[in-house]
């Protein structure tokens, strides 16, 4: 074997995760429980960033603390940085001029590239944790028109409030309800809804239900990111054809 080249520490991870500080229960699907991806990742907390200081406060206050987590998960290998919260597109152009890496803050940033498949007079609707919080920055720094339909679950039994008061303990049944209930009133209420993307990375493990709900496509941080990896870390395709009948038809 021919000689390696070094220069950092852990191999194996192209994608450096910055997480919020919080403390209630992520199940398979939620960015961050690591089963869920089907790669390895890195990640990084950013002490004293809570889900209510970054929704529902402006998370510009706390950019130096994002930028020198992503520097570190630079400097730790990662070849591109994502984060766990849709709001954090208020930073997206900082994260990506200080860390000269590609940089993806929220699962907002499909949504032009989603407009674009689909059919004349379909659009795409976006539910988020926090409607009231989900400003004209925000959309801006992820590319999002200003009129794009937005439906929040603020209003529901439990996903808005366990996740922003980061409860110890939640009723994902109950927050399975409030996700479905929010993705059928956006449709109800907006017309042509053609496709679905989930701001807050904690909706993921909802996104079939949502599917199934109203039929749409769901895009989520799952989405964004798995095509993300797939770049930092191409595919190696064999270079000859794996074909068992070759063998046989040259006899």
């Amino acid at each position: 074997m021919a000689l390696q080249q070094g220069g950092k520490t852990v191999y194996g991870a192209t994608v450096g995760i910055l997480m919020l500080e919080t403390r209630f229960p992520r199940i398979p699907g939620d960015i961050g429980n690591a089963t869920t991806w089907p790669f390895p990742v890195h990640y990084r907390i950013v002490q004293g960033a809570t889900p209510d200081l970054i929704v529902r406060h402006d998370a510009r206050a706390m950019r130096d603390a994002f930028i020198r987590e992503a520097q570190a998960l630079v400097q730790m290998g990662c070849d591109g940085i994502v984060t766990n919260c849709g709001f954090l597109s208020i930073i997206q152009d900082d994260l990506k001029t200080a860390l000269g890496v590609p940089v993806a803050s929220s699962s907002l940033m499909q949504v032009p590239m989603i407009a674009q498949t689909l059919p004349p007079g379909r659009r795409v609707g976006v539910l988020t944790i926090s409607k009231d919080s989900l400003t004209p920055d925000h959309l801006a720094g992820a590319g999002v028109p200003l009129d794009t339909p937005i439906m929040g679950t603020d209003a529901g039994r439990c996903f808005s409030e366990a996740i922003l008061s980061d409860h110890n303990e939640i009723d994902f049944d109950a927050c399975r309800c409030d996700l479905i209930d929010a993705a059928r009133s956006l449709v109800a209420s907006h017309d042509g809804i053609g496709a679905i993307v989930l701001e807050c990375t904690n909706m993921v493990p909802y996104a079939r239900d949502i599917r199934l709900a109203t039929g749409l496509p769901v895009y989520s941080i799952y989405t964004l990111v798995t095509w993300f990896q797939a770049a930092l870390s191409p595919r190696r395709f064999p270079s000859e054809l794996d074909d068992p009948r070759q063998g046989f038809l040259s006899q």
